[in-house]
């Protein structure tokens, strides 16, 4: 549990609209694709179950990682989620003046605060399309923390402009964890070696359905994974999650992930034409990732009547940067978008747009 005092809620996550629901609710909220983990990963993953007597060995999915992405496997750390990731680069590495861009995905400062850091922020702005400008960030910034595509924004920033950010003596900590769903991963830094202090942090979560089983990894330079490494418990990634972890580096779950990156940009393209029907709907775009920040006037009203209405959504003001009109929604398919629509359209109605 966070202990930090902040007037917004770090520690809020999309799941948390849904917990507790007596309803049953069409989840919009969380941005986990639909309908996984597909039959063959949960086969896969059931199989691994008959050598749980035996301690995890990590060996095979890191390298399966290194080779993927084309790197040595000393650049490669597997981490129980990139949750961990953060909480790992908050207490293993001395920084003294850590920042993080903001609005975006709100654990990464809270892992810094719990391990004692003052933290400072750098605010991106709706006016701006909430991108990032690499000069705007503090010289003496020994850590920066971005998102690539940002939750809850949706905005893929230019890789050339993050690698911009980067100095010696200083970690560039990037993101990645919905950049799976971006065709062709257009603005990943993950294979990169020339950026200096690059750390570049996946999750396998989102797109293959794995919240439960905690999956993810850093790519660093050596010494920077060493450090981390060291900081980690014994065994701390499962023998499941290994398994998981190595099939979805396969050529065929890479292409399956291809294919569903597709199908995403193609769903929220359907979504953001149906949002531009509303003329009290403001969309934050262009929208690259599996979601969508839209903003409405009495935002926690909408939201309450279209969670009546059957649809949980999250709320953004717990994102530093944002307020309560603030909504961001998950990339579904048309027919749920479809009575989505409607159903934002009775609750603009019933709030008086």
């Amino acid at each position: 549990m966070h202990t930090h005092t902040d007037p917004h809620d770090l520690g809020h996550h999309g799941d948390a609209e849904l917990l507790d629901a007596a309803e049953e609710l069409t989840d919009l909220a969380v941005n986990v694709r639909a309908g996984t983990p597909p039959e063959w990963l949960r086969e896969r993953i059931a199989g691994s179950l008959t050598s749980l007597a035996a301690y995890p060995d990590g060996r095979a999915a890191r390298a399966a990682v290194a080779e993927r992405h084309g790197l040595p496997v000393e650049r490669v750390l597997l981490t129980a989620g990139a949750a961990e990731a953060f909480v790992l680069l908050a207490r293993a590495l001395t920084v003294r003046h850590p920042l993080v861009v903001h609005p975006q995905f709100t654990e990464p400062e809270a892992a810094l605060r719990d391990a004692g850091h003052e933290v400072g922020r750098l605010l991106l702005r709706e006016r701006d399309g909430f991108r990032f400008d690499p000069s705007a960030v503090p010289e003496d910034a020994d850590l920066v923390m971005v998102g690539n595509p940002t939750n809850p924004t949706s905005v893929l920033h230019p890789a050339s402009a993050l690698a911009a950010a980067a100095r010696p003596g200083r970690l560039l900590v990037v993101d990645e964890a919905f950049m799976d769903a971006v065709p062709d991963e257009s603005q990943t830094l993950a294979d990169r070696t020339d950026v200096p202090g690059l750390v570049v942090l996946r999750s396998l979560t989102k797109t293959w359905g794995l919240a439960g089983l905690r999956i993810g990894y850093v790519l660093a330079e050596p010494d920077t994974i060493a450090a981390l490494e060291r900081a980690q418990p014994l065994w701390p990634v499962s023998s499941p999650a290994l398994t998981a972890a190595g099939a979805c580096m396969e050529p065929a779950a890479l292409t399956e992930a291809g294919r569903a990156a597709v199908r995403i940009a193609v769903d929220r393209a359907h979504l953001l034409a149906g949002l531009a029907e509303f003329d009290e709907v403001r969309v934050v775009e262009p929208a690259e990732g599996p979601f969508v920040l839209l903003h409405v006037r009495r935002g926690a009203e909408v939201r309450e009547h279209l969670r009546r209405l059957g649809f949980a959504t999250r709320r953004g003001d717990t994102f530093p940067g944002l307020g309560p009109g603030w909504i961001r929604l998950a990339v579904r398919d048309r027919s749920t978008t479809n009575r989505f629509l409607q159903a934002l359209d009775q609750a603009l109605a019933r709030v008086g747009g």
